[in-house]
C-alpha cells in the first residue's frame, strides 16, 4: 500500500490488552461501532511508520469489543499497541447519498454568510448530542471582534448551501455572534 498516495482516516484506537493471548480492546469511533470490523486492513503508525493488522476475530465485550489480531500472539506484544489509533485507506469509506457530506469534507471550507460576509473556514467540527457543530476560524479578530465561532450544523435552518466544488458553506448566522 503506498503510504505517498493515500489518505487515512482514524477510526478507532486500541485499548488495554484484554487475556494473556494478545486479544485487545477496542474503542470505535466509527457511527455504528460494529462498522469498525468492516474495514480491512487496519492501519497503525508507530515510530513514523505504518503498519497493516489484520483481525482475524472480535466479539462484544461488557460495553465495549475486543479483538484479535493475526501479528500479536501475547499479553507483552498486545501491551506494544495500548492506546495506538486505528486508521483506514479514506477510499474504504463507502459513498455517501447527494448532499451530505464527512467531516473531513467540510474541515478547510470557506464559510460564508447569506449576505456575503465571510466568517472565515472550517477548522474543525464537534459533537454535541443534540447537533454538529462547526468550528470557524477567522484569519484574524474580525469586524465583530471574532476570532472563532461555534455554528451548529442544522440543515436547512442554519446551513443554507454546500458548495463542494467551490469549498464553500452559505449559512444564515449573524456575523455578531
Amino acid at each position: 500500500m503506498s503510504q505517498e498516495n493515500t489518505s487515512y482516516i482514524t477510526v478507532g484506537k486500541l485499548g488495554a490488552p484484554y487475556g494473556i493471548k494478545g486479544w485487545l480492546k477496542v474503542h470505535s469511533f466509527t457511527d455504528d461501532p460494529e462498522g469498525i470490523f468492516d474495514f480491512s486492513p487496519w492501519l497503525i503508525g508507530q515510530q513514523g511508520k505504518w503498519q497493516t493488522l489484520e483481525v482475524v476475530d472480535w466479539r462484544r465485550h461488557n460495553k465495549g469489543f475486543i479483538a484479535k489480531v493475526a501479528q500479536v500472539n501475547d499479553r507483552d506484544e498486545a501491551m506494544a499497541l495500548t492506546n495506538v489509533e486505528i486508521s483506514v485507506d479514506a477510499a474504504q469509506l463507502p459513498e455517501l447519498p447527494q448532499g451530505e457530506f464527512y467531516w473531513r469534507d467540510l474541515i478547510g471550507m470557506s464559510v460564508i454568510t447569506d449576505k456575503g460576509y465571510n466568517l472565515g473556514t472550517v477548522d474543525d467540527l464537534m459533537e454535541t448530542g443534540s447537533n454538529d457543530v462547526l468550528v470557524v476560524k477567522a484569519n484574524k479578530k474580525d469586524a465583530f471582534g471574532q476570532a472563532e465561532r461555534l455554528i451548529p450544523y442544522l440543515t436547512d435552518s442554519v446551513i443554507k448551501e454546500v458548495k463542494y466544488d467551490a469549498r464553500e458553506i452559505t449559512v444564515d448566522w449573524d456575523p455578531g455572534f
